[in-house]
């Protein structure tokens, strides 16, 4: 079996996943649920070690009722950052399918994938609504570029398909960490995450066999940039995802020097940031894009370490 039929047998397995098994954002989500109720003094906000603010003795040390306001604050940021990103992944995957030739697997695996994301949207905007927190979501840099960025659906794929893993693997791998924690958690927000996660697992997959396959037909030219390109996008876009906006860290009241430690200037945070990526760096391995000059673009953005052995390894077993 060649790898064009290997991963086309992905991709029918992936649209069957997504027939037999989606969310929708307002039949799956018991939003009127009186204990589900959005109160920013209930404890189940305060945010779990898992998370990094939440483990940073700062944070620990405020009294309950601070860290549940800031909990519900930064998780309403998150998900205003997760609603725009998927808004330009939507708009980037209609993008590359507007002119793909009849026949094609990636049609109806990633008109699903668009169905879902959508669903996603809703999900998280409808809990920004619910917080009463008025956040931003992203810098105002990636808001401004996200008006271009999906363009890249079309004329570069490889690298579009790049941005959506850089931007789908941190959220995924934290909120995979909290839901692993065991801890108290806030149900409408434990919900929202495991929909996301169980969903994630196959647009993750797709992205990953996206790049897998279509990587090696590269010609060496325009191989040779996406492995320049691959670390300086997942980092650029990680940080867009894991970094609080500025107007949010004020919102919090969390003090600057908190953030650069947690973002990424203590040993914790420099591991953190590595973890992140250790899937993609498995997959930069297997599709080709790791050389001598690529490496040392990985080990300048700090991003560098040992690959996964295998997708969703956890962070205790990688390091």
């Amino acid at each position: 079996m060649t790898r064009q039929q290997t991963y086309e047998d992905v991709l029918r397995t992936l649209s069957e996943g997504s027939v037999h098994t989606h969310f929708d954002a307002f039949t799956d989500i018991d939003w009127d649920n009186p204990d589900w109720a959005v109160d920013k003094k209930d404890p189940r906000w305060v945010l779990p070690e898992a998370d990094p603010l939440g483990r940073h003795p700062w944070y620990r040390d405020l009294p309950v009722e601070r860290q549940a306001e800031i909990g519900l604050i930064r998780m309403a940021n998150v998900a205003r950052v997760g609603m725009q990103f998927e808004n330009v992944l939507i708009r980037g995957a209609m993008d590359y399918l507007f002119n793909l030739p009849n026949g094609r697997a990636e049609f109806r695996y990633l008109t699903h994938e668009c169905t879902e994301e959508t669903h996603h949207t809703q999900m998280f905007q409808e809990f920004v609504n619910r917080s009463g927190c008025d956040v931003p979501g992203g810098r105002p840099a990636f808001r401004v570029v996200s008006r271009f960025l999906p363009l890249a659906g079309s004329l570069w794929p490889e690298v579009f398909f790049t941005g959506v893993l850089a931007g789908e693997e941190p959220i995924d791998h934290i909120q995979k960490a909290i839901l692993r924690s065991g801890g108290p958690a806030h149900p409408l927000l434990q919900r929202i995450m495991q929909i996301h996660v169980a969903e994630e697992a196959r647009h993750i997959s797709f992205a990953h066999e996206f790049l897998r396959t279509k990587t090696p037909q590269l010609g060496a030219f325009r191989k040779g940039l996406l492995s320049l390109a691959f670390p300086l996008v997942m980092r650029a876009l990680g940080d867009v995802i894991a970094i609080p906006d500025k107007r949010v860290t004020r919102q919090m009241g969390v003090p600057r020097r908190v953030i650069r430690e947690i973002f990424w200037k203590s040993p914790e945070g420099r591991k953190m940031l590595r973890d992140l990526f250790s899937d993609v760096r498995m997959l930069a391995e297997d599709s080709g894009l790791m050389n001598p000059v690529s490496r040392r673009i990985w080990k300048a953005l700090r991003i560098d370490g040992r690959p996964s052995r295998f997708r969703g390894e956890p962070p205790a077993l990688s390091a």
